[in-house]
């Protein structure tokens, strides 16, 4: 059995330990190495285990290309999605359009079943970014900053800052305000102070035509770009940021990592009015279950009081917290959540052409993810609930606001090295080009946690891997949470059939029942914690009394609890807690949350 490094700090003592504003390192000099992680080899070992399993990169035995450099000195293109749920063609979704992120995904090794800690953009961000568990930056809501309330935790790009990549942040990295000190944690993370579109501040404005031609404040939000402010969109401008930097920092000489964040499909759901034409009406069919399970504890149930707070969904008049959307809406929505997709893909397309287009593709790593998001099944994956549950947006354990897209390109391993003249990432149009099956990337079936990225890409780059973090953990400045991605890379495009790999997620509630703020409670009304797992076979959660003001959980206080079985269950509908006849797998998963 898997047992995460750190789960299980919720049963310490808490004390909020104020931290002093100098930064984060490394102990010792920048090039430190771990103590307890001295593994010379270990990017070497993972290029050779990735060579014996992908037989294309090893269709052409040559020198490396002009451009290309060896992987000590490659860069990093790091790209995060907003509230994505893993409807790509690429996870096996027959409706949605995404040929660019779908082209990437056949050139990289793709994680099936991997999961972000919470549902939740800020706490989800800075719990990969930080390699620490929410339990452990004590972050729920957005308002507060790690470094101050809890840790002086060094993050993935402070940590490559001190080895020597110039550092840039572009878009929604971290999540802003607050959260991230309203600096997105500059200068600690970043060589120059990152980039916000200057559209965003019109993210809530109301410049989405209703039927009477007024202006409203929509959750669906098709838009004639021409008509917005600045005449423009915030992807559309980060992208193009992203492509400015690329261009001036190709010739640096000093190894990059570029962080883009993408806002879509974070509602509301505005983007390009075209991106509708890609999703007839008549081919959206409602959620495969819209309605919420007969079993469902209240605690777990999320009244999407965001989606609510919307002028179209405010104009249907639904009652609180059960009332269901009407059928009608319900196409728009996943309409237009499917569009923003498909818009967000196309910037993801015009950043990697470019990326090849400056020489970069083949010694740029690219790591493509999204801060929440989850699948149901096969035909049926959700990340923001589209409907699911008789729920919308995120804001809860099931794997439909969990789990997350996550692939890595690495450029020799992954993909071989492209022949004079053939393409790596070449722009596709959704609306012009026409594009076949493409070969499928390497999928990887194990479990895999968001926590777990920091340190994957530190083996991937050769830099020292941050040691595991003791418990607790808040004195310690580098040290990381997650066990690592290096079982499933070497495991290849199959996961060992006996191997047991848990992931761990978790999500607070203000109380029992469902409250205007159950989905976003701030700090100070969380009553309960819901505490997840989730297995190769089972989702099992229990929701448990917390203090807020010692951060402790009573693991023995149970409100709730959910288990399901995934064979039989895959859309989580049918919960099993208490059915005498898993009494048994219930005590099991209860002592794995104890740990």
């Amino acid at each position: 059995e898997r047992r995460q490094a750190g789960h299980g700090s919720h049963e310490r003592p808490g004390r909020d330990r104020a931290m002093s504003g100098a930064a984060a390192r490394p102990p010792g000099s920048p090039g430190h190495r771990c103590p307890a992680m001295q593994r010379g080899a270990a990017a070497l070992a993972l290029a050779l285990a990735l060579l014996a399993v992908l037989p294309c990169c090893r269709a052409h035995e040559k020198p490396q290309p002009h451009g290309a450099r060896d992987q000590g000195n490659m860069n990093v293109l790091f790209i995060i999605a907003d509230d994505l749920r893993t409807s790509l063609g690429c996870y096996g979704d027959p409706l949605v359009k995404s040929p660019n992120i779908d082209q990437l995904a056949s050139k990289s090794i793709v994680f099936k079943n991997a999961f972000a800690q919470q549902a939740l953009c800020g706490p989800s961000r800075t719990s990969f970014l930080t390699s620490r568990r929410p339990d452990t930056t004590r972050l729920f809501d957005h308002n507060s900053y790690w470094r101050t309330h809890a840790g002086n935790y060094t993050t993935l790009p402070q940590y490559l800052k001190m080895n020597s990549f110039i550092t840039l942040s572009v878009g929604k990295v971290f999540h802003p305000g607050i959260v991230s000190n309203h600096t997105d944690d500059y200068p600690y993370s970043w060589s120059i102070p990152p980039f916000h579109p200057s559209t965003q501040k019109y993210k809530n404005a109301k410049v989405c035509k209703g039927p009477d031609g007024k202006r409203y404040a929509n959750l669906v939000c098709p838009v004639d770009v021409k008509e917005m402010p600045e005449q423009t969109l915030p992807d559309i401008q980060s992208t193009e940021e992203a492509i400015r930097l690329l261009k001036k920092i190709k010739s640096t000489g000093n190894p990059f990592f570029l962080a883009v964040g993408y806002h879509k499909p974070h509602i509301p759901l505005k983007y390009p009015e075209e991106f509708l034409k890609l999703y007839p009406l008549e081919e959206i069919h409602l959620a495969p279950d819209p309605k919420v399970p007969s079993k469902l504890p209240p605690v777990a149930y999320n009244p999407w009081t965001d989606v609510r707070s919307r002028d179209d969904v405010r104009a249907l008049n639904i009652s609180f917290p059960y009332g269901p959307i009407p059928d009608d809406f319900q196409v728009l929505i996943r309409q237009s959540y499917f569009a923003a997709i498909s818009y967000m893909d196309t910037q993801v397309g015009r950043l990697l052409n470019a990326l090849e287009e400056q020489g970069l593709a083949n010694n740029t790593i690219v790591v493509f993810t999204s801060d929440h998001g989850g699948q149901r099944y096969v035909m049926y994956e959700s990340c923001w609930s589209l409907g699911e549950h008789g729920e919308w947006a995120k804001y809860s354990n099931f794997d439909v606001a969990t789990r997350v897209p996550l692939m890595f390109y690495v450029p020799g391993l992954t993909a071989a090295f492209p022949l004079p003249k053939q393409r790596v990432f070449p722009f596709i149009n959704p609306f012009t080009d026409k594009v076949g099956n493409l070969p499928r990337g390497s999928m990887v079936e194990s479990n895999v946690e968001l926590v777990e990225l920091f340190p994957m890409v530190c083996q991937l780059l050769g830099l020292p891997l941050p040691p595991p973090c003791p418990k607790p953990s808040f004195h310690v400045e580098l040290c990381t949470e997650g066990e690592g991605m290096a079982d499933p890379w070497n495991q290849g495009a199959t996961s060992v059939a006996n191997d047991e790999s848990f992931v761990f997620t978790q999500y607070p509630r203000p109380a029992d029942n469902p409250q205007p703020n159950s989905d976003l409670p701030l700090l100070d009304d969380i009553r309960i914690m819901g505490y997840s797992i989730r297995s190769n076979d089972y989702r099992f959660t229990e929701w448990v009394s917390y203090n807020p003001s010692t951060f402790t959980a009573n693991l023995t206080d149970i409100h709730a609890g959910e288990l399901y079985l995934h064979m039989s269950d895959p859309g989580q509908d049918n919960n099993l807690y208490n059915n005498h006849e898993f009494a048994a797998l219930v005590r099991k998963l209860s002592a794995l949350i104890k740990i």
